[in-house]
């Protein structure tokens, strides 16, 4: 093995990943997934997602919360929602529902999916279900058909102030309401106070005038999250203790509040040295609350997060191969892959997004520095280091064997952002979506979701094909 191998180059990084191991022909497999066997049964390029990740995240979560609850003697439950947008699959709710969580909903669509949930048993009339967002009168409409039709645990979290009118006049039974706080953004934001929920000036006026005495609604929760998400900095720390003043203050006034509702915002590992400290952090979190309601004379609430990011992002990855490599000059290198970074990972060119990025054979190759290059004409059509902070290196090329990599924990957000299975840039084509899970005896199994695009799926949408 030479000593300038790709693999003594990330030997260090890769050791502290359990992850991830190099096997002695130099192929690299991923929670013991053999990913070169996986390649040569389904190609690529190739979106891979495997479901015991999502419960291992999930309970490591409550875990944790329950924890730090009992270290600090906190006085409250813990609740863990899924947060939806971040995936949608079935197959991805039906892995979350496994651990006895409830779900945040954030449009129209996600209604129908609760309700087929229902009739399906996969879950019950009992279970919490927290709507966001600012809501459209269909998405209204069908908030109002589920608390009517015995969802008594399905809350609406109010946006605006002119909401709460559509629940007030068309639901005929007790019923419980939140209320989003909308927080300040980060200073060198475009804007001073995020669109999304209530000023906080507005929250006990409006709750004195329309809920105090209100005949069916009970307002149970405050709802507090920040774009930044969940960060060990002063701007945090900051939005959070004015929160907790505005939690208190309705708490003083209205005894149906109980639970304080923080959003999501936990990272997931975008590089092989990442490093967070989820346990103290979330036990910081804890005790500024329980700080807070000592000063202010209150009970403690019960705590319900919304993490999505963090729950399904490190289930997944998308996986793609090298087709030839361009020397522009004598200092680039570009890669070129068989798909496209703009249509697959919009996150890597609409924010800038970091992935773990790994070839998945030749780790004993010679390394060089590269940027990869996708399939699309646009010249943002790329991944490489200046964009991306971290200087790119990839085994060198040799005529044998193509060289596989992959971006690692793609799962939040990437699909549906990209319009899994619809109209792409350069009409370039979702690739092929694999399920991979555990069966009884602990191996692993995979079954196909989606193929990849073929033309006729394209030209049909496209209106060149009539039914």
């Amino acid at each position: 093995m030479s000593n300038n191998s790709y693999f003594e180059l990330l030997r260090e990084n890769l050791n502290s990943s359990k992850e991830f191991s190099v096997c002695d022909n130099g192929n690299l497999s991923f929670h013991n997934i053999n990913l070169v066997e996986i390649i040569e049964k389904h190609g690529t390029p190739l979106k891979i997602t495997f479901l015991p990740i999502i419960s291992r995240q999930i309970s490591k979560a409550i875990s944790m919360f329950h924890q730090a609850m009992e270290e600090l003697q906190y006085n409250g439950n813990y609740t863990y929602c899924y947060c939806t947008k971040s995936s949608h699959f079935s197959f991805v709710i039906d892995e979350v529902l496994k651990n006895n969580v409830h779900l945040e909903t954030s449009s129209a669509f996600d209604l129908p999916i609760i309700e087929h949930l229902h009739t399906n048993n996969k879950i019950t009339k009992e279970k919490i279900i927290v709507c966001n967002g600012f809501k459209r009168p269909e998405y209204t409409t069908n908030i109002v058909r589920l608390i009517n039709n015995g969802f008594k645990n399905l809350i609406p979290v109010l946006d605006n102030v002119d909401e709460f009118e559509t629940y007030d006049n068309l639901i005929n039974c007790n019923f419980k309401i939140g209320i989003r706080v909308a927080t300040e953004e980060i200073p060198n934001y475009t804007f001073y106070t995020s669109r999304l929920g209530i000023a906080p000036n507005k929250i006990i006026q409006y709750y004195k005038e329309k809920l105090a005495e209100h005949s069916k609604a009970e307002l149970s929760m405050l709802h507090f999250f920040i774009n930044t998400g969940i960060q060990d900095h002063v701007y945090y720390w900051n939005e959070l203790s004015k929160c907790l003043k505005i939690y208190a203050d309705l708490k003083k006034i209205c005894p149906s509040l109980n639970t304080l509702n923080i959003g999501g915002g936990l990272p997931f590992k975008s590089k092989l040295n990442f490093e967070y400290d989820y346990f103290g952090f979330i036990k910081s979190i804890l005790k500024e609350i329980k700080s807070s309601c000592e000063r202010y004379g209150i009970p403690e609430p019960d705590i319900m997060t919304e993490f999505g990011t963090f729950t399904v992002a490190e289930a997944s990855a998308n996986i793609f191969t090298i087709l030839n490599e361009k020397k522009q000059n004598d200092r680039e290198s570009w890669y070129m892959v068989n798909n496209s970074f703009m249509t697959t990972l919009p996150d890597t060119w609409g924010i800038d997004q970091r992935f773990i990025i790994l070839p998945i054979n030749k780790w004993y190759n010679k390394y060089k520095t590269v940027f990869l290059g996708g399939l699309t004409c646009d010249s943002m059509d790329f991944y490489n280091a200046e964009v991306h902070n971290n200087k790119l290196f990839m085994p060198e090329l040799e005529e044998k064997k193509p060289l596989h990599i992959a971006f690692f924990n793609t799962g939040a957000y990437q699909d549906a952002l990209s319009g899994h299975g619809g109209i792409k840039h350069c009409l370039v084509p979702s690739p092929k979506h694999i399920v991979l899970n555990l069966d009884e005896h602990g191996n692993i199994n995979h079954s196909t979701f989606t193929e990849e695009q073929k033309p006729e799926d394209v030209l049909k949408i496209l209106g060149y094909y009539k039914d």
